[in-house]
């Protein structure tokens, strides 16, 4: 031979063109299901959180309503009984829609201190309980399930 090498050039019968074809496509028809399938779950885990998030806002604005009503209550002293009552009735059915959503106030006050519930906005000294417990809640904290959705506003005691 003259030194250089020639690839034998093997011609497969037109079936098996045909057949390697059909193979190449089938992959190719799977592959883009199995994207299309991951794009959707994709898609609806993405339109689902945007939907939690908007709700959590929503809540979260609603919760400010509560706030509201509640320093109102605080602030009736001598007004009449009708209006008390009204403004009570409208406050247990906000409570009552809240707690239809799975929107539950916790308990802070006479609890030990904790960052995950708590936000600490002031401390006294107290001889009355240890230190680290929560003695006045200025902001009440609410979780839905196991999220917490909004801290409780508190004041913690220390040592004296």
């Amino acid at each position: 031979m003259n030194g250089k090498t020639t690839a034998a050039v093997v011609e497969l019968p037109e079936v098996d063109i045909l057949r390697a074809r059909i193979r190449s496509e089938h992959d190719m028809y799977l592959r883009a299901l199995a994207d299309f399938d991951n794009y959707r779950r994709r898609a609806e885990k993405d339109i689902a959180g945007a939907v939690e998030r908007r709700k959590r806002g929503l809540i979260l604005s609603f919760l400010e309503v509560v706030d509201s009503f509640d320093r109102a209550l605080q602030q009736m002293g001598n007004a009449p009984a009708a209006l008390v009552e009204g403004l009570e009735a409208v406050h247990r059915k906000t409570i009552g829609l809240l707690q239809t959503e799975g929107v539950t106030p916790y308990k802070s006050v006479g609890e030990p201190f904790d960052p995950a519930l708590h936000e600490a906005v002031a401390s006294v000294v107290s001889n009355e309980c240890p230190p680290g417990i929560v003695v006045d809640e200025f902001q009440t904290g609410y979780r839905a399930g196991e999220m917490v959705l909004r801290p409780a506003r508190v004041r913690v005691s220390e040592q004296p």
